[in-house]
């Protein structure tokens, strides 16, 4: 257990607190790991649904069953997606890409898992 844990790396709230293996901000509700790399200003970790790390160029294949807005048919689960890029997007879509059929689109890492 932290004697003093570290401010929020994205909000700099002092009042962070332990909860099991990781470290919360009651403001912003960021968590992260204590000795995380990502979270002292570093380069920022991305991981996929299973816990694997991402990074730019990597290939994923969606998990779940996704809708697309606009199209009749959605995203379906076993769908590939290669040459992916990192990041910083809006509710979590963390994920930028070209989806064969459907385009450009941003998704989230928690739907995809590392090829």
């Amino acid at each position: 257990m932290l004697e003093n844990p570290p401010p929020c790396p994205k909000c700099s709230c002092e009042y962070t607190y332990e909860m099991n293996a990781l470290v919360v901000c009651p403001e912003c509700a960021h968590e992260w790991e204590p000795g995380d790399a990502g979270a002292e200003g570093g380069e920022r970790v991305v991981k996929d649904a299973v816990g694997n790390v991402l990074r730019d160029g990597d290939s994923v294949v969606v998990v779940k069953a996704l809708k697309v807005k606009g199209s009749p048919s959605g995203i379906k689960a076993g769908t590939k997606v290669r040459n992916i890029r990192l990041v910083d997007g809006v509710d979590g879509h963390d994920i930028d890409c070209k989806v064969d059929g459907f385009g450009a689109m941003q998704l989230k890492s928690s739907v995809v898992k590392k090829a």
